[in-house]
């Protein structure tokens, strides 16, 4: 099924059942005026900007709503981004959950975090595989979709509401994140979206985004990355180590992927209890999603897109051997067994 929709009690794995227009209302008619309403996101441009968006949906439809995060903000363009569009958010931890009457959680699903499990969500707007075990009021899965924020620009219109310029710059920055500037997963729909909010957002704030990459203090795992790296048969593995934040590791896998007669690249990291990797393919005839579930779904989160893909391990779950000394040669071990 590639495709998931409920609305008003309906279900449909048609992507075309349902118009943008049936959309807008049946997202509506959720809420009333005296909802106390939570959007909870994983803090990143596509997920921050479709927060936005949906705040701005419910203007004068609920008496408030509250966009929360609980992943601290690392990466400096998502800082930058933040700072410069005085983005208004709050940690989870700070809030008190009893507070609010509908919860609605945008550009993720239920289980992909833990922290998320343990909600139940009125509202579900994703563009990832969709997955299973929970259920919600109002579902809108589009994975054929390379971002949120381009569904959210069609909310917008069957809304008839334009979008001021920084809500337009965020959602921008949103679709050129999450599609690479359409060198990954996209759809004409998401070209639309993206056509659509040219005129109106700021492109050179954006352009201050994308420049805000580094801190100085990590240029070190640029050496170290090469250091390590481990080339065998096309395929590419590095082990950082200790990592402040996975961004890190998100950075160092998209520099390796621009190197020539690399198929795979493989970034490991560790950040407190957790293992995470990161895998990058060119996507052709390859799946970094199926292969980042196959390696370590049993020990703990894996998935992605066909050129993208990430997995999180707890430490305590990997065998024994894995646990108490995990390098590049460990990383390359666990992924040869399951890599053709």
């Amino acid at each position: 099924m590639k495709h998931l929709e409920k609305i008003d009690g309906t279900v449909t794995a048609s992507p075309h059942r349902f118009s943008a227009k049936d959309r807008l209302n049946g997202f509506w008619n959720v809420f009333n005026k005296e909802d106390n309403v939570l959007i909870l996101i994983c803090a990143d441009p596509d997920a921050i900007s479709s927060a936005l968006t949906l705040k701005r949906l419910l203007r004068y439809r609920v008496k408030n709503v509250t966009i929360a995060y609980p992943n601290k903000i690392t990466r400096l363009n998502n800082i930058t981004m933040v700072e410069r569009l005085k983005i208004e958010m709050e940690r989870c931890h700070t809030l008190v959950m009893e507070d609010y009457t509908k919860k609605i959680l945008v550009d993720s699903q239920p289980n992909h975090m833990p922290c998320f499990e343990k909600f139940n969500f009125d509202v579900v707007i994703d563009h990832h595989p969709i997955t299973s075990g929970w259920d919600a009021d109002f579902i809108d899965i589009r994975p054929e979709y390379g971002a949120v924020a381009s569904m959210m620009v069609e909310y917008l219109r069957a809304a008839d509401m334009k979008p001021s310029v920084s809500l337009a710059t965020a959602l921008f920055y949103g679709i050129k994140v999450d599609t690479s500037n359409f060198e990954k997963k996209a759809q004409l729909a998401d070209g639309r979206s993206f056509r659509y909010l040219f005129s109106i957002a700021n492109r050179n704030l954006v352009r201050k985004f994308e420049l805000s990459e580094l801190r100085r203090s990590e240029l070190r795992f640029f050496k170290l990355a090469l250091d390590e790296l481990l080339v065998s048969k096309r395929r590419a593995y590095v082990h950082l180590g200790k990592v402040n934040t996975p961004d890190i590791l998100v950075i160092i896998a998209d520099f390796l992927n621009q190197v020539d007669q690399l198929d795979w690249v493989l970034v490991s990291g560790i950040n407190g209890s957790r293992l995470t990797v990161i895998f990058r393919c060119d996507g052709y005839r390859k799946h970094a999603g199926k292969l980042a579930k196959r390696i370590f779904d049993e020990y703990g989160s894996a998935g992605g897109h066909k050129e993208a893909a990430r997995a999180e391990v707890p430490l305590k779950n990997l065998p024994l051997r894995e646990n108490l000394e995990f390098t590049t040669r460990t990383l390359k071990r666990l992924a040869t067994n399951h890599m053709k």
